[in-house]
């Protein structure tokens, strides 16, 4: 964990791995265009037998880090669609929540596919959730004995992580058809 204050960053930026079981969390500071992690954990909702309550935890806990860590965005990891319906909609629900946490502050969000967030951060969309913990351990120079043994917490970092690399890209390489089309998403940016 970084002693830094929320101010003294250029950049503040959440993630998110939702979970309706276990949330994992990860705050990444950016300063002078290199990332650090600030902080990371996970959020337990086993306990609650309620899904409705487990969804008021969610809510309250991502506001709280919203509130205490004030980051300029958030990155969350876009439900993975598996063949269980009823496991895709809670974990939708999840998702949702946390994401209406952070619009209540007014935090912009943006999602990533998990296959987006691993190629990212290892060169390999198949990768491991063990082969990402590894990889943020050396890139943000995490010690071991920092590392949780819950890998949603370094999946959620991973996600954030994702999300500066996303934001460094060359505006050529975001997506844009043309010229034309830059120039048109981009008025005034050229002069």
């Amino acid at each position: 964990m970084t002693a830094l204050s929320p101010a003294d960053w250029d950049k503040v930026i959440i993630g998110i791995d939702p979970g309706t079981n276990v949330m994992g969390y990860g705050i990444l500071g950016v300063k002078a265009k290199k990332p650090a992690m600030i902080a990371m954990g996970v959020i337990k909702l086993d306990k609650f037998e309620s899904h409705y309550l487990r969804l008021a935890r969610i809510y309250e806990r991502v506001l709280s880090l919203v509130e205490q860590y004030l980051p300029d965005e958030m990155a969350i990891e876009a439900p993975f669609f598996g063949k269980n319906v009823q496991s895709m909609l809670k974990l939708g629900r999840a998702q949702g929540v946390a994401m209406a946490a952070a619009l209540a502050r007014q935090v912009p969000i943006t999602e990533y596919e998990p296959r987006k967030i691993k190629q990212a951060i290892t060169g390999v969309g198949s990768a491991s959730k063990e082969q990402v913990q590894e990889m943020l351990r050396r890139i943000l120079s995490i010690p071991r004995e920092n590392l949780l043994p819950e890998l949603d917490a370094t999946d959620a970092l991973g996600a954030a992580l994702c999300h500066f690399y996303e934001q460094q890209r060359p505006a050529a390489q975001k997506g844009y058809k043309s010229w034309k089309d830059f120039i048109s998403k981009n008025p005034g940016k050229l002069i």
